[in-house]
């Protein structure tokens, strides 16, 4: 007999003569001559009444399910004659595929993030966060929709990479080589003799690859996980992480800008449908002001404004902010997080900011001061997606790599795109975990990926 996920039962309209499910033991509680147990299987938020009786054969078993043991069931699907659930099973099996002693760690009650976090293999399946990675997958199907109902192609940029499309340094190193004993010329390691004949990193985006297939294919996008050697120990910062990087040709800035706020409403009024039951958990017990904020995110038009009129405002708020804000100087979380919450309250996009503060790759505006950069924010997080109209032209290509020390050898097809055949040219990074962040309420990026990877803790 095949099962049924818990979450199809729950959506019926009607009781069904025989069922099985499969799953793990939430509570237990006992009546005479009765057992009532509650069964999730991860398919949704709510659990599923088992109604177990004496007359099974394994019933001294069953009196020794504790939270935690996996169970299969069989039996019908009736209307419950209890309050709280419209329907429940009257078990006529219950096969126990294994018992959870009394040490499992997950008990009926709430614990705290930072207890989780030392158990990450084992937090899915508490409610918050069954819920969460829920909410991440459905994001992550929603995204590929998203992209592909557009005509966008979806393609995979290495994870491996000799390049540095940041220009920061903050990269993790790649290599064969023995690190007691490391081949030496010149009084330098030979990268001649590594597994690739040179340097080779984790990549920290996709774009520049992104580039190249959207100067051939037209639209495209990336989303793959990214890395940066960053020593932060923020809510906000995490080693590994994912991103969504479209990349579109014979595009400008501003029709970026609407293609990123098309695809946060989208993303926003898709989770909202779809995933509501979780939602509802986070808006109860994370964030109250979540699902009003996620509304009036799926139906408003986003304020557009210049960096040089944000930080007007902002010097302008007689708020007394951690980090001064000038022009020149880059826009801090507290900033953003003023713009969006207090200022306009509503989401921002942000753009034309200085070149001195951002990549090579973004192209100089006829000011010669600014770049057709632009970040979108949202209330909660700050920003969330971060894009630029990509410098196409060749000269000018070459002059902010010398500005920026970029050794142009290393990026020769990187300026052959732009030798041969040479296009306007557009994309954006949507950093995901941020964005699940601000679909659930939770404060910390630690909470919102499987297992997080920080300085000092690659555990799991």
């Amino acid at each position: 007999m095949k099962r049924t996920k818990i979450v199809k039962l729950l959506q019926s309209e009607i009781p069904a003569t025989h069922v099985l499910i499969k799953g793990w033991v939430r509570t237990r509680r006992d009546s005479k001559g009765f057992s009532f147990i509650e069964v999730n299987d991860g398919s949704c938020l709510k659990n599923i009444q088992i109604l177990t009786n004496s007359s099974l054969s394994n019933y001294p078993d069953i009196l020794r399910l504790s939270t935690g043991s996996a169970v299969i069931i069989s039996g019908n699907l009736v209307e419950s004659m209890g309050s709280g659930q419209k329907w429940e099973i009257l078990a006529d099996r219950v096969e126990i595929v294994s018992f959870a002693p009394e040490s499992y760690p997950l008990q009926k009650k709430r614990h705290t993030d930072e207890f989780l976090r030392t158990i990450a293999h084992l937090r899915p399946r508490t409610n918050k966060y069954g819920a969460a990675f829920r909410i991440r997958s459905e994001l992550s199907y929603a995204i590929h929709k998203f992209f592909r109902d557009r005509g966008f192609k979806y393609i995979h940029s290495p994870i491996i990479t000799g390049s540095d499309c940041e220009g920061a340094g903050e990269l993790f190193r790649v290599t064969t080589l023995t690190l007691e004993n490391l081949p030496k010329k010149d009084s330098r390691v030979d990268y001649a003799q590594d597994f690739f004949g040179s340097q080779a990193n984790l990549t920290v985006s996709g774009q520049l690859s992104a580039e190249m297939f959207a100067l051939a294919l037209g639209d495209v996008y990336t989303f793959g996980p990214t890395f940066r050697a960053e020593n932060s120990h923020t809510s906000r910062h995490v080693a590994e992480f994912w991103m969504v990087e479209p990349e579109m040709a014979f595009c400008n800035l501003e029709e970026t800008m609407d293609l990123a706020e098309e695809m946060i409403k989208y993303l926003t009024r898709f989770i909202l449908k779809e995933n509501m039951e979780d939602l509802e958990l986070f808006a109860n017990f994370v964030d109250k002001n979540l699902i009003k904020t996620l509304d009036s995110v799926a139906s408003s038009s986003f304020n557009r404004l210049s960096y040089a009129s944000a930080v007007e405002i902002l010097k302008k708020s007689r708020i007394k902010f951690e980090y001064d804000i000038d022009f020149g100087k880059d826009l801090q979380t507290e900033h953003e997080r003023y713009l969006t919450e207090q200022h306009f309250k509503n989401p921002v996009i942000v753009y034309d900011y200085p070149k001195n503060i951002k990549p090579f790759y973004m192209r100089v505006n006829d000011d010669d001061k600014t770049v057709s950069a632009m970040d979108v924010l949202v209330p909660k997080i700050g920003e969330i997606i971060g894009g630029s109209q990509r410098e196409e032209r060749l000269d000018m290509l070459e002059k902010r790599m010398d500005e920026a020390r970029m050794p142009k050898d290393d990026y020769w097809w990187y300026l052959d795109s732009r030798r041969f055949g040479s296009v306007e040219h557009s994309g954006f990074g949507l950093g995901f975990e941020r964005l699940i962040m601000f679909m659930t309420g939770i404060s910390n990026i630690r909470d919102v990926i499987p297992f997080p990877r920080t300085p000092n803790n690659i555990e799991f």
